[in-house]
């Protein structure tokens, strides 16, 4: 007796419960309606409560007056300014400690990481000895330290440590002269930012150039005269409109000039130092990342050890440095956050803090809060990523 085979006549459809196609978009639209049911019920019920408390939401408060003062402003403020002005000096604060967090960490990181491999026992040890003390400790007791076992313990205003006359440094903050522009001095950035532009120019240049004839120029001083010359010598031609207001002790401390308050100098040396023993390790395995044929070989054409290092070794390094080194600058930026612990007049501190409390108004907060490291992280993120595009290999 013969059995006929399970044969499926022409134009049959399987049932939709078992094609997979159709499986995975119905199990899509189940996932995206609970996800959205959670949202409405969670949006519903605090809505509900914050109504049952009296809190209106919305941005209006941002107009109200903040009535409270803030130790570190980088552009004018009072006590009568309003919430929405506490939230860009917050904002404000937060980058400049961010960015030159940022600049500080890239150079000593680059630096001990380069140390690190260096022939010298004594240097390579000292770097690794870096390395590991500051990689170990958390970030938020080397803040502590710095603030109260170095700063907190610099002498009374009456006492500073004088550098020159111009230069003192005391418990309460590092003085600096203060320079007041005068009319005439508007040509001097504009000056600076042509001198930019003729600098890219001029490497721009002499890449092509080198690339044709195989001749090229010492682009990096060349463009240093440019950039700090150019200026200069405007500067100088214009009569120097620039006068400088020095700071002068009055009473029990100093007026005038520059005051770079110790939460600042605690926040972005702890932020510095921590994540350059980071950014040192990225440097070290990235150099050795290089296979060593290739050193060897600009070696072998009688290169000076520092000619190598940065004609051979560290342009190949960049393309495994730099992702790792994005991560670490994102770190620094969000770290930053724990400049509240000693005051620092932050975002955190100033408007997630201080103006939550006077407030009340927690959702609106945190978000525009969220919201701004969001945006700040999202913008690093893609600057670098474009120059790590830049330095990638192309293939033919």
């Amino acid at each position: 007796m013969s059995v006929r085979p399970n044969v499926r006549p022409a134009g049959h459809k399987p049932p939709f419960w078992r094609d997979r196609a159709k499986r995975a978009l119905i199990f899509q639209i189940i996932l995206v309606a609970v996800v959205a049911a959670f949202l409405i019920y969670i949006i519903g019920n605090t809505q509900a409560n914050l109504n049952a408390r009296g809190i209106t939401t919305g941005f209006g408060f941002l107009g109200n007056t903040a009535g409270f003062g803030i130790g570190q402003t980088l552009i004018e403020y009072s006590s009568q300014s309003t919430y929405g002005r506490t939230f860009v000096i917050g904002l404000l604060n937060t980058l400049l400690v961010g960015g030159l967090g940022v600049l500080a960490a890239s150079i000593i990181g680059f630096i001990v990481g380069i140390a690190r491999l260096s022939p010298n026992w004594l240097i390579a040890k000292l770097a690794n000895a870096y390395i590991e003390t500051f990689r170990n400790i958390p970030l938020l007791l080397q803040i502590f330290f710095w603030y109260f076992a170095v700063l907190r313990t610099l002498p009374s205003a009456r006492e500073s440590m004088a550098f020159g006359e111009a230069i003192f440094l005391n418990v309460r903050g590092l003085y600096l002269p203060q320079p007041l522009f005068e009319s005439g001095f508007g040509l001097i950035p504009i000056t600076f930012v042509v001198a930019i532009i003729a600098s890219i120019a001029l490497i721009v240049w002499n890449k092509r150039r080198h690339e044709a004839t195989g001749k090229r120029l010492p682009v990096f001083w060349m463009s240093l005269v440019i950039i700090f010359g150019l200026p200069l010598l405007v500067l100088v031609s214009t009569g120097v409109p620039v006068t400088w207001e020095m700071p002068v002790l009055r009473g029990f401390n100093f007026g005038g000039g520059i005051t770079i308050i110790p939460e600042f100098l605690a926040l972005w040396l702890a932020l510095s130092i921590y994540t350059a023993s980071f950014i040192a390790e990225i440097v070290r395995s990235g150099i050795q990342a290089i296979p060593h044929g290739q050193t060897e070989a600009a070696q072998a054409l009688s290169l000076p050890r520092k000619l190598v290092l940065r004609l051979v070794v560290i342009p190949q390094a960049m393309r495994v440095i730099i992702p790792p080194l994005t991560s670490q600058y994102l770190n620094l930026i969000k770290n930053s956050s724990l400049a509240t612990a000693i005051g620092y007049p932050d975002l955190v501190s100033v408007f997630a803090g201080t103006t939550l409390n006077q407030t009340g108004q927690a959702i609106e907060v945190i978000a525009m809060t969220m919201a701004v490291y969001l945006i700040i992280s999202l913008l690093v993120s893609m600057f670098m990523n474009w120059f790590n595009a830049r330095v990638a290999l192309v293939e033919r």
